[in-house]
This record gives C-alpha cells, sequence and structure tokens, in this order.
C-alpha cells in the first residue's frame, strides 16, 4: 500500500526512467577506449623511464706487441712464448724478436750496448709515424758511451734510474710475513767477488787500503778463484761482511753486489756507490755499512773487526720483515714496459740522452 492522502486515498509516486540511444552508447565506449589507451601509453612511458641501465661488457684489452730490437749480450734470442708476460704478472703483453712486426710493434726496445758495439743499426727509414722507441740500458754512465749521436730518437727509457719512464731497479725489498730464512754460521769477516780489477777504479783503491787492516778474502776471476752459478750465495754467506764494491758511482746504481751477493746472501753489505741517502732510498739505514761514513780505510777496517753480536744483529733485523726481490731477467724487465704503458708520456723525446744521462 502506498502513502495515504489527507482523504486516506493512495496516491502513486512517479517513477523516473533514464534511456540512452545506441549512438550515445557508442560515444561512451569510445571516451572509455581512449582512456585506457592514453593510461597504457602513459605506462609504457613510465616503463621505459625508469628501465635498467643496459649490462655493458667491457671489450678485452688489446694485447700489446713490444718488439726487442736486438736481445741483450746474446747472439740468439731466447724462446718467447705467448705466456712470458703473465709469468711475471703482466698480461696482454707479447714479446717478439721479429723485425718483420716492426710496422706493427706498439713499441720497439732498443739495447745500447748493441747500438754502441754497432752489432745493431736503428732503421730509422722504416720507423712507423708515431712509434714509441724505448732506449734501454742497465749500465753506468762510466761504461756507456756513443749517446751523443742518439738525440732525438727515443721517446722512453728503461733503466734502474728511478727517474726513467720504465724503472727496473736490480732488486728490491718487499713486505714478508713468516719467519726469516735462517743464517747459516759465520766463519769470515769480509769477503769480496770481482772479475774487473783495474787500478784506477775507485773501489780497488779502496780495497788496497782496507786489506793491510782487515782480512778480506777476494774470489772471482780476477783473483784466479772462480766461484760458479750455484757456489756463490753459499760461499758469500759464510762471512759477516761483503764488499759490495760498484765499478763506478753514479745515481741510483745499486747492482746485484748490493742486492744478490750481499743482502739476498744473508750477509752484511758494506757498500761503495752513491752516497749513503741515496741507498736509504732503496734499503733501511741499518741494512748496510756505508764507506763515506768513516774518515780512513783503518777505521773502517776497525769497526767491521769490532762489531759485536749484537751490534750485527741489528744490521739484519730487516729480516723479520723484509725479503729480497731480484730483477735480472730481461724477459721480466720487457714485460714492464706493457706494465706501465697505459701511463707512458705520449709525445716525449729525448733530444739529449747523453745528458739525461749522466746527469
Amino acid at each position: 500500500m502506498g502513502p495515504t492522502g489527507d482523504r486516506g486515498k493512495t496516491v502513486s509516486l512517479p517513477v523516473s526512467r533514464v534511456g540512452c540511444s545506441p549512438s550515445q552508447r557508442l560515444r561512451a565506449l569510445g571516451a572509455l577506449g581512449a582512456l585506457a589507451g592514453a593510461t597504457l601509453l602513459f605506462t609504457l612511458w613510465l616503463l621505459w623511464q625508469f628501465r635498467p641501465a643496459p649490462v655493458r661488457v667491457p671489450a678485452p684489452p688489446r694485447t700489446l706487441l713490444v718488439l726487442i730490437w736486438h736481445w741483450p749480450f746474446a747472439d740468439q734470442p731466447p724462446e718467447l712464448p705467448s705466456n712470458t708476460c703473465t709469468r711475471y704478472g703482466v698480461a696482454h703483453c707479447h714479446l717478439s724478436t721479429n723485425h718483420s712486426l716492426l710496422a706493427s710493434a706498439d713499441a720497439v726496445v732498443f739495447h745500447h750496448r748493441e747500438l754502441q758495439t754497432r752489432r745493431a743499426q736503428l732503421p730509422l727509414a722504416s720507423r712507423p709515424r708515431g712509434q714509441p722507441w724505448v732506449w734501454a740500458s742497465m749500465e753506468s754512465p762510466s761504461h756507456t758511451h756513443g749517446l751523443g749521436r742518439l738525440g732525438g730518437i727515443f721517446n722512453w727509457v728503461l733503466s734502474y734510474r728511478r727517474d726513467s719512464d720504465i724503472f727496473v731497479p736490480y732488486g728490491r725489498l718487499e713486505p714478508h710475513e713468516g719467519p726469516a730464512p735462517p743464517l747459516p754460521a759465520k766463519n769470515g769477516v769480509a769477503a769480496w767477488v770481482v772479475s774487473n780489477f783495474q787500478a784506477r777504479q775507485r773501489r780497488v783503491q779502496l780495497y788496497r787500503r782496507l786489506a793491510p787492516h782487515l782480512r778480506v778474502d777476494v774470489f772471482g776471476r780476477a783473483n784466479g778463484k772462480p766461484l760458479c752459478a750455484s757456489c756463490l750465495l753459499p760461499t758469500v754467506a759464510r762471512y759477516l761482511f761483503y764488499l759490495s764494491f760498484e765499478n763506478s758511482q753514479h745515481r741510483d746504481y745499486i747492482t746485484e753486489k748490493f742486492w744478490r751477493n750481499a743482502l739476498a746472501a744473508g750477509t752484511v753489505p758494506v757498500v761503495l756507490g752513491p752516497p749513503r741517502a741515496n741507498y736509504e732510498a732503496f734499503a733501511p739505514a741499518d741494512a748496510f755499512v756505508h764507506v763515506d761514513d768513516f774518515g780512513s780505510a783503518q777505521e773502517l777496517a776497525s769497526f767491521l773487526a769490532g762489531v759485536n753480536a749484537s751490534g750485527y744483529r741489528r744490521y739484519l733485523a730487516w729480516r723479520d720483515r723484509l725479503r729480497v726481490r731480484l730483477f735480472e731477467d730481461w724477459s721480466e724487465r720487457f714485460c714492464a714496459i706493457c706494465a706501465q704503458y697505459p701511463h707512458l708520456p705520449r709525445g716525449q723525446v729525448y733530444w739529449d740522452l747523453k745528458a739525461w744521462f749522466q746527469a
């Protein structure tokens, strides 16, 4: 029953009915489709904007080719397998002595001794434009001749000098953990191994002043007592001191006489070479005895003969934390070119190589 009026009559309420034509429905569906399309496009745009960055796989490093024009001090070059430099921790480096690769070499190395003796000639007419050439020598300026004619040719220098482009010392001390190797019993005071014995050399002059005051056992061809390669270190190790006398005195010229014959053997080097400060750039100040610290050969002899056990042990204290690393292989030295290659100066030229090396 519906609502009732004042007189009890039933009143019917009007019912509103909404209707739409087919065209209106089509227009509504079209609007909905457009909205959905816009939403989809916006979603796709957002996904594109915030997509993850593509993973870029770096190209493998290019293998460098180092051409050695003449192998040092050799009639025939050694075998140079592809893993030559990886043995020394240098990857992507290929050494070759094949002259036909001159045009494609990333660097060409010339060892000075062969240039000095004219066993090797510079291929100046065939040099590719911009190709870096490396001058290499481990000899001192006193034994290096003919540099005057090599000005304006070389871009980089490989040598024992710390200011070389490719610095390759004869040895160095590296951190070491664990006990130091045991030392053999000492039954002599001082030893010296020498082959080139010339009266004009400062080392010979010093030895002759020292010998009357200190027993020095001399070995080597100069004394008619040559030592085989495997005999040298065990022989020297039996002595308290070793005369690490360089054949000439020049900046940074600290050779195997110091690194191998003394430190690696487990004896204390008595050094004649560059000043003490120069040695201290390579080794602890208390790892060696420098001849310049004494006013005379007799004073030096008295000191060496009078060192007590505790004083001597202080000279070997470095062995508890450091070890000797020797650089004796020319292959390893040449591999260092690849290791330094990204950092070597481009466009550099040694216009006066003689002045630089003799400075």
